[in-house]
């Protein structure tokens, strides 16, 4: 074991220096290369590794030299994924800052409840969201000064207006110093900030560069799509940190429509994406409706076709036969990681059979994120793969639950040290809250969440996961959720019936009056739930026609849609 961790140490070293020094070293490698950019108005914004290094030691250099920054303090990030927030980041680094990136969906009331416990003396935002940037500033103490991205207005000054200075005493920091604080999504009331380490980081980026050679072989890569936002953690490390420390071009989008994601990865020819679960199945939702509206020859030979890829092993036989689908992602697409919740089998699985490579991922914020990535050329598609090199994974041989231990396992919550207690066991390892089996190859299997487990009145326990996976696969469905509710009365004290919340397709609304869609929403769950033990079958359907509620990287918020239902 001591070997093992001389080595992680040995490589996190190496890559500490990359991080401080970052865009110095990049520019020496790759210095005309284009590190970031974006489609806007005016067409393509791009900025070099030069470009991105020089911008994010401006913004540096005034924030140490003019506005006076301490090492330690924290730096807020509001905005939409753009080239200019990287650079925010590295100039936070570079100037001695905790980076607090901000998720622009939250209220004002969410975000103020989070500024008032980090206590950010920096906020840079976008154009867009300099207005609520004001507003926080007005009514946070220790927020002082504001930075705009865009051009903005005479009382709030811009980076494009920065003093052009690049050169300043860059602030050093030990490797167990808190890198960023990430918030998680329910932050209201009493925000729970994890506190991610320069360590974390390395250890991550150390152990993801191992993966490179697993993940691409001798494909040539050279950029990726960026559609997460830059707030969360999986987007920051693997797509950002990441894909920058091989030398990759990053580019994102204004929009989230698949014709403009289309466009962009066409113009661009991109070649990899992170994205989280709810896309990939969009994505096949939009393929099979064009597959449908074909004609109907072709969609005999689709059929043929995917049904033969079993047999085909060669991944680049598959892209020949789908070429014309392979054609609409600029022909130059080869995959995906896929992380933030549960990869749907069917849906992995389609695309694996047309040609396009899906690693599942797993891992939690505060795991910073990433535990294990399935890169395994015969894998299974369920599992999220082998921990990763730093990461020690086991089973709680009483609960089931996974726990882990490793170095890139957070510092704990900010100024919560009592979450901090009860997020370990008295040895050290930490609850991640998932229900998994790790199978004799060392794959790790997740099955549900503690949380979201339904206890039935027989005693009985059913993880919802299990139970959405099956109603998931009927075509009739655009979004489903099970959970536990007491509501009905009669109910046993600390007991619940399970709930399906469904959200039919639109065609399906549109064609069907409320008490048609009771019918054929209900016969539906019926069949699809006889592939459950009867225990597991929803006892209640309520249908919506409203999208239920979910986060930014599109899980569903079952708290919320529990409050719905109970309403």
């Amino acid at each position: 074991m001591k070997k093992t961790e001389s080595a992680v140490s040995e490589n996190s070293d190496k890559i500490y220096r990359n991080i401080l020094l970052f865009l110095q070293n990049k520019t020496q490698n790759y210095e005309n290369r284009v590190a970031l950019g974006i489609k806007t108005n005016k067409g393509w914004s791009e900025f070099t590794y030069k470009d991105t290094g020089l911008l994010s030691r401006k913004i540096a250099c005034y924030l140490i030299k003019n506005i006076g920054v301490k090492k330690g303090d924290r730096l807020a990030l509001l905005s939409e994924s753009r080239p200019e927030f990287g650079a925010g980041v590295f100039a936070s680094v570079l100037s001695g800052m905790i980076t607090v990136p901000l998720d622009i969906k939250l209220t004002k009331y969410e975000l103020k409840s989070i500024l008032d416990d980090c206590k950010p003396a920096v906020i840079i935002a976008s154009g867009q969201f300099l207005q609520t940037a004001k507003e926080l500033a007005d009514e946070i103490d220790s927020l002082k000064y504001i930075i705009c991205l865009d051009e903005a207005d005479n009382n709030v000054l811009s980076v494009n207006n920065l003093p052009c200075e690049y050169e300043a005493k860059w602030r050093q920091r030990s490797s167990k110093s808190t890198a960023l604080i990430i918030y998680t999504s329910g932050t209201t009331g009493s925000p729970k900030g994890v506190e991610i380490s320069f360590n974390n980081m390395l250890t991550q980026l150390s152990d993801l560069s191992d993966l490179y050679k697993k993940f691409f072989g001798n494909k040539q890569i050279t950029s990726l799509l960026s559609i997460l936002p830059m707030n969360h953690l999986f987007e920051l490390t693997v797509g950002f940190s990441m894909i920058l420390s091989w030398g990759l071009s990053i580019y994102y989008t204004k929009s989230l429509k698949p014709k403009d994601i289309l466009t962009v990865m066409q113009e661009k020819n991109i070649n990899f994406m992170i994205v989280v679960p709810a896309f990939l199945k969009l994505l096949k939702t939009g393929i099979e409706s064009e597959i449908k509206a074909s004609p109907k020859y072709a969609q005999i030979l689709f059929k043929i076709m995917y049904a033969s890829t079993k047999f085909i092993p060669s991944y680049s036989i598959r892209k020949l036969m789908f070429y014309k689908v392979h054609k609409k992602f600029g022909g130059k697409f080869y995959g995906c990681i896929s992380g933030g919740a549960p990869l749907d089998v069917a849906v992995g699985e389609f695309f694996e059979r047309i040609g396009i490579r899906v690693f599942q991922g797993y891992g939690l914020t505060e795991t910073s994120p990433v535990v294990s990535v399935n890169y395994d050329k015969c894998r299974d598609i369920a599992s999220v793969g082998r921990p990763l090199n730093s990461v020690r994974a086991k089973i709680d041989s009483n609960s089931g639950e996974l726990l882990i231990k490793g170095a890139s396992v957070m510092k704990g919550y900010y100024n919560r040290p009592d979450l901090t207690e009860e997020a370990f066991t008295p040895d050290g390892w930490l609850h991640t809250g998932d229900i998994a089996d790790i199978d004799e190859d060392g794959h790790i299997h997740i099955t549900g969440r503690i949380k979201n487990m339904i206890v039935l009145s027989g005693g009985k326990k059913v993880f919802p996961e299990e139970v959405e996976s099956v109603l998931e696969k009927s075509d009739k469905f655009a979004e489903v959720c099970v959970l536990g509710s007491s509501k009905k009365s009669g109910t046993k004290e600390g007991c619940e019936e399970i709930v399906a919340v469904i959200v039919p397709k639109e065609t399906l609304l549109d064609k069907y009056s409320d008490e048609q869609l009771q019918a054929i929403i209900r016969q539906e769950v019926k069949i699809l739930s006889l592939r459950l033990a009867p225990y597991k079958r929803p006892v209640n359907i309520v249908i919506r026609r409203e999208s239920l509620p979910k986060t930014t990287t599109r899980k569903i918020k079952r708290k919320e849609v529990k409050a719905l239902v109970n309403a």
